[in-house]
């Protein structure tokens, strides 16, 4: 696949970057954590998953990526049956006890906004924490017609990523 036209194109929204901080008004905006794992050995679990883009894989969607992990400005092309959901990276946190990334979406994407996903661990209980926040409106005319499916599909989504980030977690135990 060719990423450069990816690359190079635009954001089809405005404020990028913006998910790490207040979310920007006039989108449709989800939040949604979840305790998917507990100990440094789940953290390192998910955080791998989610890098290595395997959450968007368990939560079934096909993955093509430049680059093996996320990194800022890679391009992510997902798909899911017939249709394309290109992303860039906009940022990407490295921390001790939170890892993660947030992407905005390209032109083609049926949606125009960001996502961030991040998991933390706190030492203090061991508890491993996912967190998904993202703002968006629809970006094709196909999820403009389609209004409150388009929403419904974003929250089945959201659950299946957290769902698979916890899978990993199991799968380190």
């Amino acid at each position: 696949m060719d990423f450069s036209k990816y690359r190079s194109a635009p954001f089809n929204y405005d404020d990028a970057g913006a998910t790490a901080g207040p979310l920007p008004t006039g989108y449709h905006h989800v939040t949604m954590s979840r305790v998917v794992g507990s100990g440094l050995d789940d953290f390192v679990a998910a955080a791998d998953a989610l890098m290595r883009w395997d959450m968007h894989r368990g939560a079934g969607l096909k993955v093509r990526s430049e680059a093996e992990t996320a990194v800022p400005d890679s391009v992510v092309v997902l798909t899911l049956g017939p249709v394309r959901i290109p992303c860039r990276v906009v940022y990407v946190i490295d921390e001790a006890n939170r890892q993660g990334f947030a992407y905005g979406t390209l032109d083609g994407h049926p949606e125009s906004g960001e996502e961030l996903f991040y998991v933390d661990y706190s030492p203090a209980d061991g508890a491993v924490t996912a967190h998904i926040s993202a703002f968006s409106r629809p970006g094709r005319w196909y999820t403009k017609l389609g209004g409150p499916v388009g929403r419904r599909v974003q929250a089945a989504f959201t659950d299946r990523y957290l769902s698979a980030l916890a899978s990993a977690c199991r799968k380190a135990d």
